[in-house]
């Protein structure tokens, strides 16, 4: 049975943006090659930690909402472990009211952006 999860890291702010998108796309890829459904991804871009982390006080931030089987997950947050660029992650099992949330959430921003677009 597949579950819906929702996964935010956040990559070291010492990456070019071309290294930044390489380790998303080695993480969009490893969920895909679990048989895993990515449905949403977001790219947040550089921000600032609220805590130094590895005494650094920025950095990329990525979200993916996906879907897969239970035991995936922890493949996955080995691979976060193992790879040097991510400095922070997190991954949370999403419960119908939080899907419903989410969806409303991007609907919102859809229909903000071409709102202003039109000002």
């Amino acid at each position: 049975m597949t579950n819906r999860y929702e996964t935010v890291f956040i990559l070291t702010p010492v990456l070019s943006e071309d290294q930044a998108k390489e380790a998303v796309k080695k993480f969009k890829d490893l969920i895909k090659k679990g048989r895993g459904k990515v449905h949403h991804e977001e790219h947040w871009g550089m921000r600032k930690l609220a805590y130094p982390i590895q005494k650094k006080s920025s950095g990329f931030y990525h979200m993916f909402e996906f879907e897969s089987e239970a035991a995936f997950v922890d493949k996955l947050e080995t691979e976060y472990r193992r790879d040097e660029r991510v400095i922070r992650f997190l991954t949370v099992a999403m419960d119908k009211h939080h899907i419903s949330f989410a969806e409303r959430r991007r609907s919102k921003r859809t229909e903000a952006a071409p709102a202003a677009e039109q000002v």
